[in-house]
């Protein structure tokens, strides 16, 4: 897809290579959310970053929690050892684009602090309650998991779809 993302001029965004994560996106973009916004009972969102590696923008589906007017997400990747790429890609450039439903808009996102997260943790596993059986298996694995605070970008318009 070719659109205006991260506040930039109009560059190709490549979805996750992961294909049913690939489809998901598809049709969540298709539908503005209508299709995709709810799987498995909790609420996804489309998340892009800008690859650490390549500089390319990387999109995702991911489940998320809010805290307010801000987006929890938890980068579990199922539990392994190895932290997600778009985890990874946040860290080194934390400026991302969220797609909730039809509502497009720039953000910043953060991995949360010890204290925030032991204090959000439970609205995520609220949500998708398979989150703490990760945790257990990151954990065995020597991974601690990350949760991670998007917040919306004020310098930056929002965008409509």
């Amino acid at each position: 897809m070719v659109g205006s993302v991260l506040g930039v001029t109009e560059e190709e965004v490549f979805d996750s290579p992961t294909g049913w994560v690939a489809k998901h996106i598809e049709r969540y973009e298709a539908s503005d959310g209508a299709d995709g916004h709810v799987y498995m009972g909790v609420p996804c969102l489309l998340l892009t970053t800008r690859g650490r590696r390549t500089g390319k923008l990387r999109r995702t589906a991911l489940m998320y929690g809010q805290d307010g007017g801000r987006y929890l997400l938890v980068a579990s990747n199922g539990g392994s050892a190895a932290h997600p790429a778009w985890y990874l890609n946040l860290t080194a450039d934390p400026d991302v684009r969220v797609q909730v439903n039809g509502e497009r808009f720039a953000a910043t996102a953060r991995t949360a602090t010890s204290e925030e997260k032991a204090d959000l943790w439970p609205v995520v596993s609220k949500a998708f309650p398979t989150y703490d059986r990760y945790l257990k298996t990151a954990a065995k694995k020597g991974r601690e998991i990350p949760l991670i605070i998007v917040e919306r970008s004020v310098e930056r318009s929002v965008e409509r779809a």
